[in-house]
């Protein structure tokens, strides 16, 4: 009797054969909400299919026979859980053979994740609207996931280890069945030539920037990669999504009689694609394209070598984040001295995607030797930006590279000053007293003084917007720091050539002690420079807007304030529509402040344009886009 009620209290102790035990929440959510996809496990409701058919030993002993049991059953039935739990049993057993499969094994996980997108598209498409699955349904997300993760391994080169994605037709064997499929170009409007390859997105973790940029939807976001250009032999990229869409149902895939074509999307501002009578968002990602690019080192060093070296690591030029396309709004950024354009690309990784400006901008950079004296860098920036436009847009029918916005951080926003205003003679005015057209100077000489002392705005740019910009100079641009740039910085030979054909006009000029000598940009922003005093009384031409971001440290009285290079007092323009004032250092350019007013700014650009700037719709049914030159 002792021993039985001894037994009879440990059995008590150990608890009930079943019971409901109070467990922490993430526990309890991996039970009820967890899936192969993204918990490593199958969902209760594939288990329950497995228990329902005696199949869960089947499947850990034999998966394939167990995956045509439950095929063979789906077909009979008809039953859409069965699309379901057959996605989800393909997937695990792929990501089973990717992970532990031996040299030897005959199957390919491959073919395993393919038939887990297409069983997907079966759940998420095929059948009558009853049997077609409730937004509300877990599954129905979950089945998402399952297609583009699946659709993703099942795309991946076996033989690679950098994420690359194959973007090819052929025949493709299936645990059951096997599909023919083909390759379209549906929505990606550039040339594959152009490209080195396409890497898969979601094999990447982004660091150092604050916000991954992702749309749900349906297909595989991927990194198109540019073939390295240029001396520094850069790789520029792109965002795209792949999407697979299915022909047949489940009866052809048992006869191997489905097809299936590939389409590929550009990722920016794609309308949705059209399934059936349904619009279907795809998935995107705009992050890792921006993060990918700038995994290359040559960029993190370009600033420090483009300021001190007459060596242009990169030619001083604009670039474009991603391929042309008609109907974008330009937004050109200017990075500032001893800088590059890795400072905007907190900024632009938000801008592109926004759903408004994602749609209708396309982001620029201009890159420049920042250590050239600053009419020569806006000289470069004008026939750049010029050159651009004639390059895209030869016969002037894209109205809205018209409207191009220019941002300019620092000595970048003097820069851009130089593109919207009209200067007349006040700047030839501080170093002669006689008119223009009277001054004693060879051909030569007169067009250089035209060249960098008169200019007109460039008729395309509407919209100037400075930030953290020293209109009347840098407090840091001290005579000893000039004197230390002179002796440090080498500048460009042209450049140099120039100022020998001046020689001989230094005794009819009244030339300051700043500009005595060849200057660099750091003379250009001398508090003491006449030339940058004059610039900053001229406002910009009528027709164009400009607005200010100004930095300012502490927080006390912004007007008396400084950023640590600027005072408010210099960075301060009354001709500005707007000025926003934002607490921090100097570089503000990744502040969410600076760039939530940035955003700001340029929806209000966007919305003042006529409706005939808009983007062009890509097309969404799969047919292929007209052509882009």
């Amino acid at each position: 009797m002792v021993l039985a009620a001894l037994f009879l209290a440990l059995l008590a102790g150990c608890g009930t054969p079943i019971s409901a035990d109070r467990s922490p929440p993430a526990r309890v959510f991996t039970q009820t909400q967890g899936y192969a996809v993204n918990s490593g496990r199958l969902s209760q409701e594939t288990e329950a299919v497995l228990h329902r058919f005696d199949q869960k030993t089947a499947f850990i002993e034999t998966p394939d026979a167990a995956l045509r049991f439950i095929h063979q059953k789906a077909m009979e039935s008809g039953e859409h859980d069965l699309l379901f739990a057959l996605a989800e049993l393909n997937f695990f057993e792929g990501e089973w053979l990717r992970q532990n499969g031996k040299l030897w094994e005959t199957r390919d996980a491959r073919d395993y994740y393919l038939a887990a997108s297409i069983y997907a598209w079966f759940y998420l498409f095929q059948g009558s609207e009853d049997a077609l699955p409730s937004p509300f349904d877990a599954r129905f997300r979950a089945a998402c996931n399952l297609y583009n993760s699946g659709l993703g391994w099942a795309l991946s080169n076996p033989k690679s280890t950098n994420a690359m994605a194959r973007l090819e037709g052929g025949t493709r064997h299936l645990p059951i069945g096997q599909i023919e499929m083909d390759f379209r170009q549906s929505g990606f409007p550039w040339p594959l030539t152009n490209y080195s390859g396409f890497a898969v997105a979601d094999r990447f973790v982004v660091r150092g920037l604050t916000v991954r940029n992702r749309e749900p939807g349906l297909g595989v976001p991927l990194v198109a990669i540019s073939k390295p250009a240029g001396d520094a032999k850069l790789a520029r990229t792109a965002a795209a999504t792949v999407v697979m869409r299915m022909e047949g149902d489940l009866a052809d895939l048992s006869r191997g009689q489905c097809r299936a074509s590939l389409e590929l999307f550009s990722a920016y501002g794609q309308e949705p694609i059209r399934v059936g009578n349904r619009f279907v968002p795809m998935e995107t990602d705009t992050t890792v394209p921006i993060a990918y690019a700038l995994n290359q080192s040559v960029v993190w060093s370009l600033g420090g070598h483009q300021f001190l070296s007459a060596k242009e690591q990169i030619r001083s030029d604009v670039y474009e984040t991603r391929p042309y396309e008609p109907g974008r709004v330009p937004v050109v950024f200017v990075h500032g001295t001893f800088s590059s354009p890795v400072w905007w690309a907190e900024m632009v990784n938000t801008l592109a995607a926004d759903p408004v400006l994602g749609k209708r901008c396309q982001f620029w950079y201009f890159i420049y030797n920042s250590g050239n004296p600053l009419p020569y860098s806006a000289t470069r920036l004008r026939e750049a930006l010029t050159a651009k436009l004639k390059q895209l847009d030869p016969d002037g029918k894209d109205p809205a590279l018209q409207q191009m916005v220019v941002i300019g951080h620092s000595q970048g926003g003097l820069l851009t000053k130089l593109t919207a205003t009209d200067t007349g003679d006040k700047l030839w005015r501080v170093v002669s007293t006689n008119q223009f057209e009277d001054f004693h100077a060879s051909e030569a000489q007169k067009a250089l003084l035209q060249k960098y002392l008169f200019y007109q705005p460039l008729p395309f740019v509407t919209r100037v917007v400075f930030i953290s910009t020293p209109h009347r100079g840098s407090y840091l641009a001290s005579n000893f720091a000039r004197k230390l740039a002179r002796k440090l910085v080498t500048l460009p030979g042209q450049l140099l050539d120039q100022s020998k054909q001046l020689v001989g006009l230094k005794e009819k000029l009244k030339l300051p002690p700043e500009l005595k000598g060849t200057p660099t940009s750091l003379d250009s922003m001398s508090p003491k420079n006449p030339f940058l005093l004059a610039l900053a009384d001229i406002p910009v031409a009528p027709g164009v807007k400009a607005n200010s971001i100004i930095a300012v440290e502490g927080n006390g009285d912004y007007h008396q304030g400084k950023d640590g290079l600027v005072d408010y007092s210099s960075a301060h323009v009354d001709y500005a529509e707007s000025e926003f004032i934002v607490r921090s250092f100097h570089s503000c350019q990744d502040k969410p402040a600076t760039i939530e007013e940035v955003r700001r700014i340029l929806r209000e650009h966007i919305a003042a344009l006529p409706a005939s700037n808009s983007a062009p719709p890509v097309p969404a049914d799969g047919t292929p886009p007209q052509t882009t030159p």
